[in-house]
């Protein structure tokens, strides 16, 4: 547990430059000082850039911290990730360390990812991308859409999210399926879907919405053989994790035309690179992993983050990660 010796705490991945005025950072004390981090750390800097920091706050996945770079963080003591779980962070490392973890509360990102998928699914339905495109550069009318009542939404997950991308499907006179490994007729119809087998999830899906948790089970759930079982005209959303996909497969469907459009917040390497594939894809609709990003969640989990320090300061931290 700290003393009274100054702190260094590194707020990591702050993209859009908000984490300063979302929290009162000031009541942590003079003896705390905050860097905000707007931009990714290199992996190769990494080591050389943290290292003088005591406390790390991470963003969610944004940015892994493998037992590597832990070893080579000679000051840190506490980690504080937003969210309720991560799979980017070593934490047995932590703990042969010494060095405490905590998480925040989850905010509102089940609502907020449910509501962007099916922004994704309108998107891709009424080409608006390229019409919003078109529209700016003094063009007309290039495209004709199609209408999502009576279609088959089809979930790969019918968790929170899952269940509340059957409502909102159901509210736009969509027929909701799903299916996943465990999910029972009971539970489906819980979640306002009808259960069907893998297969005919793949086969029947007008639009196909990805809502499982990332695990060595789910890393390429969907390959070629089951993006051969879409429809051409089918639609893929993916607000879940890139890494479900095989991303080869998916550029590959796309580019043949053998699946007419998806829509992707999640890629297996984030940032997505400037010069990746799938950005020049026409029928793929891009957004930056945006499925959490709002105010309120942001909110919580910039409060929630500087709660933990003080709480940690105090030798009475929060919402410990408990040693695995």
């Amino acid at each position: 547990m700290p003393g009274d010796e100054p702190i260094r705490v590194a707020v990591l991945d702050d993209y859009q430059r908000a984490a300063a005025g979302l929290a009162d950072w000031a009541a942590l004390g003079p003896g705390v000082a905050v860097d905000f981090l707007d931009r990714p750390v290199p992996p190769d800097e990494a080591a050389e850039r943290l290292a003088p920091y005591t406390v790390l706050c991470l963003m969610r996945e944004r940015m892994p911290l493998p037992a590597g770079l832990i070893a080579a963080l000679p000051n840190l003591r506490l980690v504080v990730f937003t969210g309720a779980r991560t799979h980017s962070i070593a934490f047995e490392a932590l703990a042969r360390a010494g060095i405490t973890a905590c998480h925040t509360r989850a905010g509102e990102g089940s609502i907020a990812t449910a509501e962007l998928a099916f922004a994704l699914i309108l998107a891709c339905a009424r080409h608006l991308p390229r019409e919003f495109a078109a529209m700016r550069e003094g063009r007309w009318q290039e495209t004709i859409g199609t209408v999502l009542n009576g279609r088959t939404l089809g979930l790969l997950g019918l968790g929170r999210i899952g269940s509340r991308m059957a409502a909102i499907g159901a509210a736009f006179g969509m027929v909701p399926i799903a299916w996943s490994p465990n999910l029972t007729p009971e539970r489906a119809q819980a979640g306002g879907a009808a259960l069907v087998t893998r297969e005919a999830l793949f086969r029947a899906s007008d639009v196909l919405s990805l809502h499982m948790v990332l695990s060595p089970a789910t890393r390429g759930l969907v390959r070629a053989a089951e993006l051969g079982l879409m429809r051409p005209e089918a639609i893929l959303i993916n607000t879940s994790r890139g890494p479900l996909v095989d991303e080869a497969a998916l550029i590959d469907a796309l580019r043949g035309g053998r699946l007419a459009a998806a829509g992707l917040d999640v890629y297996d390497h984030e940032p997505l690179p400037p010069d990746h594939p799938l950005r020049a894809l026409p029928n793929a609709v891009l957004t930056p992993h945006l499925g959490y990003v709002t105010q309120a969640t942001y909110r919580m989990f910039y409060e929630d983050t500087v709660e933990a320090i003080a709480a940690w300061r105090r030798g009475a931290p929060v919402r410990v990660v408990a040693p695995p």
